[in-house]
Formats: C-alpha cells, sequence, structure tokens
C-alpha cells in the first residue's frame, strides 16, 4: 500500500483494482444505446465520457506513481467537474453518477486542507444539478449525494492512511539505521579498547627487541616472549568479544521468528512470557534462542503449517532443578515416519546437551509436529555442564546446520 508498482504484475494489479469500479458507469453506456436523446448528442455524450475516462485514469494513475502537484491537479478537477454538469445536462439523471467518481478524484489527488472542502462543494453541484430532473428529486440525494460525500471522505481517509504507512516504513528504515551505526561504533571502541593497548605494547616491545639485537639476544628473547604472551592474550580478547557479538538473543530470534513465519502465511501464536525477554543466564538464554532459530525453520521449510504456536514455561526436572521449557508446535503435514532425525536437529540436541538440556520431538496434538527444547537454570553462580556455548578454547561456537528432514 502506498507504493508504486515494482513489477509489471504489480501494475497490472492496480490497474485492475481502478478499473473495476469503472462497471458503474454502466448505466450511463447503456444509456447511449437506448436513450431518447438525439443521436448528435449521443455521439458528443460518448466522446464526453471518453474524454471523462481518460482524465480520470490519467490523474489518478499520475498521482499514483509519480505524484502531482495542487496547481496541476485543479485544472483538471475543474474539466471533470464540468463534463460531469454537461454530460448530466444534456443526457439525463442516470449521468450523475459521474459525480461520485469526481468526488473521488478530488479526495484522492487533493491533500487534506483542500480535499475537506472540496469533496462537498462537489457534492452540493451535484444536488444543484439533479433538481432539474423532478422524477429523481424524491431519492437522489440519498442515490446519488450521500455516496458521493462518502466515498470522497472515505478516499480521504485512505490517503491519509497510505501516508502514514510511508512515514513509518521511513521511520522503521530510520530506526535500522541507526542501529546498524550505534552497533557499528560499538564495535570500533570495543575493537579499540581490546586491541589499541596490546598492538601499542607489541610495536614498542618490537621496537626494544630490534635495538636490543644482536648485542643482548638474551634480553631481546624476553621481549620477544613477552610479545607472544600479549599476542596471545589479544587473541583470546578478540575471540571473546566475538563470540559475544554471535549470542543469540531471545527477543531478537523472536522478533526473526515472527517475521519468517509471517512471509511463509503462517499464523503466530507466541507466548507472552516469551515477549517479557526475561533476564536468564547466558548458556540458558543461548540455548533457549538457537532451540527457536531452528525450531522455527523446520515449520518455514518442511510444516505446510497455517499456524505454529510458540510457548515457554518453567518446570522442574526429576531432582527438582528448575528448567524452562520451549515448545514449538504447527499443524502442519508432520514428519513422514522413518525419517531420520536431520542435522539441524542433531546439532541443536548436542548444542541443548552442552547446556545439561534436551531435545524432545514428535507428533503434535492431533496432527502437525513439535518441539520442545528443555534448558535447566543454573543457580547463582553455578555454570552447567559442558561449560557454556562454545568450545573450551574461546572460539565461537558455530550455528547447527539447517535440518534436512524433521
Amino acid at each position: 500500500m502506498g507504493q508504486p508498482a515494482r513489477t509489471r504484475r504489480q501494475a497490472v494489479s492496480k490497474a485492475l483494482w481502478i478499473s473495476v469500479w469503472m462497471l458503474y458507469l454502466a448505466g450511463p453506456v447503456a444509456d447511449l444505446f437506448t436513450g431518447s436523446a438525439p443521436l448528435t448528442t449521443r455521439v458528443l455524450g460518448a466522446v464526453g465520457l471518453a474524454v471523462y475516462v481518460a482524465l480520470y485514469f490519467a490523474l489518478v494513475f499520475r498521482h499514483m506513481w509519480r505524484g502531482v502537484t495542487v496547481r496541476a491537479v485543479y485544472p483538471l478537477l475543474v474539466v471533470l467537474l464540468a463534463l460531469s454538469v454537461a454530460l448530466v445536462w444534456n443526457l439525463g439523471p442516470n449521468w450523475l453518477v459521474l459525480f461520485i467518481f469526481t468526488s473521488v478524484a478530488t479526495g484522492v489527488v487533493l491533500p487534506w486542507e483542500h480535499a475537506r472542502w472540496a469533496v462537498p462543494a462537489v457534492t452540493v453541484v451535484l444536488l444543484t444539478v439533479g433538481l432539474r430532473f423532478p422524477e429523481v428529486r424524491g431519492y437522489y440525494l440519498l442515490a446519488y449525494g450521500l455516496p458521493a460525500l462518502g466515498t470522497g471522505y472515505t478516499m480521504i481517509g485512505v490517503q491519509y492512511l497510505i501516508r502514514t504507512t510511508k512515514e513509518l516504513r521511513a521511520a522503521r528504515e530510520e530506526v535500522a539505521r541507526l542501529a546498524a551505526n550505534d552497533e557499528r561504533l560499538r564495535m570500533a571502541r570495543d575493537l579499540h579498547d581490546l586491541l589499541g593497548h596490546s598492538l601499542s605494547l607489541i610495536t614498542l616491545k618490537s621496537e626494544l627487541a630490534g635495538r636490543m639485537l644482536p648485542g643482548r639476544p638474551e634480553d631481546a628473547a624476553a621481549q620477544v616472549a613477552d610479545i607472544e604472551r600479549v599476542g596471545r592474550q589479544a587473541l583470546v580478547d578478540v575471540r571473546e568479544a566475538v563470540t559475544g557479538y554471535r549470542r543469540p538473543r531471545l527477543a531478537v530470534e523472536l522478533a526473526g521468528a515472527r517475521a519468517a513465519l509471517r512471509t511463509a502465511g503462517i499464523t503466530a501464536d507466541a507466548d507472552p512470557a516469551l515477549e517479557r525477554d526475561p533476564a536468564l543466564p547466558e548458556p540458558v538464554e543461548s540455548a533457549l534462542a538457537w532451540a527457536l532459530r531452528e525450531a522455527v525453520t523446520n515449520v518455514v521449510r518442511h510444516s505446510g503449517a497455517r499456524r505454529c504456536t510458540l510457548r515457554l514455561t518453567e518446570e522442574r526436572d526429576p531432582d527438582g532443578v528448575p528448567a524452562l521449557r520451549l515448545t514449538v508446535a504447527d499443524d502442519g503435514v508432520g514428519a513422514a515416519r522413518g525419517t531420520a532425525e536431520g542435522n539441524g536437529l542433531g546439532g541443536l540436541r548436542e548444542r541443548l546437551a552442552l547446556s545439561g538440556g534436551r531435545l524432545e520431538t514428535g507428533p503434535g496434538d492431533g496432527r502437525g509436529f513439535r518441539l520442545a527444547a528443555v534448558v535447566p537454570v543454573p543457580a547463582e553462580g553455578t555454570v552447567p555442564d559442558g561449560g557454556g556455548d562454545g568450545p573450551a578454547d574461546g572460539a565461537p561456537a558455530a550455528p547447527p546446520a539447517p535440518g534436512t528432514a524433521r
């Protein structure tokens, strides 16, 4: 909505949506063939109607694709109004419907400050011209006047909605740009803080070792050993920083899951507990976030579902340790019998095991597929078996490979 057509198919769809309302001109068109007016008048009426429709389409389409200024709009609207008056005056009350199209065009192309007065003005002209025909004086107020006024203000509301939608899109793009810029600045500050001191120290010790050679090789060797130690520590710091950048967050994954499901035409029913973004230990949140990503990926790729349910609940394992259970269920086709577990689910099972958790999969309630990730929540100051979310040397763990099957 509110965007120009990017493809031929979109252009055809928009044109058809506008053209379908031309069916309301069936009355005037039929009057050209069956009316009692002289032949010359009907021929001129056909020419006037063709000009009217051409101007109407030119005005509306130009507004949709390029936009037009108020100065360029008013002359065309005056011509439309004049044609409406002339055709109705000479051909009869069946042509009063032209005023409704004029009112619609007025509401579409004029800004609110002008349209709110122009639409009632068009309606007043309609009512005035309609008084010429005694046979419709009893009902033309309702049959033509109210539709002209109502559709005109409806188009004003639609244009306001389109402008608001455009502003919202622009605001979202600006927020995304600002967020990306803030993230780049944060990464730059972190890398400067991590590497600035270490690289300066390495440079200084390298120069000092160079001056010590060849006269003092023992002291130079000590400086080289210090350079090696500082370099290794800088490498560890960078790995830890990168691991922090790549650590998934539950709120971020939930937003991505909603977008993926919406794109696939699947209705997402998310538990309010997921919306609250609870403060969880880093290994627990990472494990749940990976589970949510893999589960939603499976739903989008394999399920053919119409609805997906996301739930986060608390429970206790047989030893009384508190745990969180993330359940993702769909109403799709489910897993075929005998299908081997794919790489994605296998990798997710291993990742959950690092945090002391487990993965449960199976058919949903009635139909579909259900995935549940259960992760224990350690007491304050404890670390679950496996030591966290990555390898022991501090390198960031890679995400699980996409599942080839349920």
